[in-house]
C-alpha cells in the first residue's frame, strides 16, 4: 500500500513541477531565489492536491513545528546508542499538520540550486533519507494512534538541484530512507541574465 502511495504522490508531484517550469516560466528566466522558487511550487502542489484523496493536506513551505507547538526534529544515528537528535524545516513539506495520525506526513522536498557547496546538498539529501525512514529510531513502532516523538515517516523525499547553466533540474526521488530513483528535466530559458 506505501508503494501505491509512493508512485501516486510522485505522479502528483511531478504534474505540480511541470505545471510550474511550464507556467512560472519566468521565474526560472530571471534565475530568481530557491525560497521563491518553491513558494510558486507550493501553489502547483496544493493545485494538484486539491484534484486528488489528498486534499485536505497542506503544503507548507519551512514549516517547523510539530503538533503542540513543538520544534519539529529529527534523529540521525551518529553511533549506537547515541543518537543525534537535529532541528529541521524542509524547504516544502506536504502534511496533515498533525490532524491525521495514521499518515501525517507526505512530501518533504529540499531544494538547491546548483551552485551551493556539495556539503550543504549533503546534508539535505541526509534529511530526506532520515524523513523518509518508517523509523526515527529504527526501532519506534508506528500505533496508529500517536505521532512519533520525532519526525519521520514522509513517503517521499524529493531532492530538487536547479542548474541555470546546464537549464536542468536534477530530482532524487527517496523512499524509506534510501535513494529509489533519479531523473533529470530540461527547461528552456529565453533570456540569458548573468548574475
Amino acid at each position: 500500500m506505501m508503494e501505491c502511495a509512493y508512485d501516486n504522490l510522485k505522479t502528483i508531484f511531478k504534474l505540480a513541477n511541470r505545471d510550474l517550469i511550464n507556467l512560472d516560466k519566468d521565474l526560472f528566466e530571471t534565475k530568481v531565489s530557491e525560497r521563491t522558487l518553491c513558494g510558486a511550487l507550493m501553489l502547483r502542489l496544493h493545485e494538484r492536491l486539491k484534484q486528488t484523496i489528498y486534499s485536505s493536506y497542506y503544503v507548507d513551505v519551512e514549516y517547523n513545528r510539530n503538533r503542540g507547538g513543538k520544534l519539529k526534529t529529527l534523529v540521525k544515528t551518529v553511533q549506537r546508542p547515541k543518537l543525534d537528535i537535529i532541528k529541521i524545516n524542509c524547504d516544502l513539506i506536504v502534511h496533515s499538520r498533525g490532524k491525521c495520525v495514521e499518515q501525517d506526513n507526505l512530501i518533504a522536498i529540499e531544494m538547491k540550486k546548483s551552485n551551493r557547496s556539495k556539503s550543504d546538498k549533503d546534508k539535505d539529501r541526509e534529511r530526506l533519507r532520515c524523513l523518509t525512514k518508517d523509523s526515527f529510531d529504527d526501532m519506534w513502532s508506528f500505533d496508529g494512534k500517536s505521532l512519533p516523538e520525532h519526525v519521520c515517516r514522509y513517503i517521499i523525499g524529493v531532492y530538487y538541484e536547479i542548474n541555470y547553466t546546464r537549464r536542468q533540474i536534477e530530482i532524487e526521488y527517496y523512499y524509506k530512507g534510501k535513494l529509489k530513483s533519479t531523473e533529470i528535466m530540461k527547461f528552456e530559458l529565453k533570456n540569458e541574465n548573468k548574475d
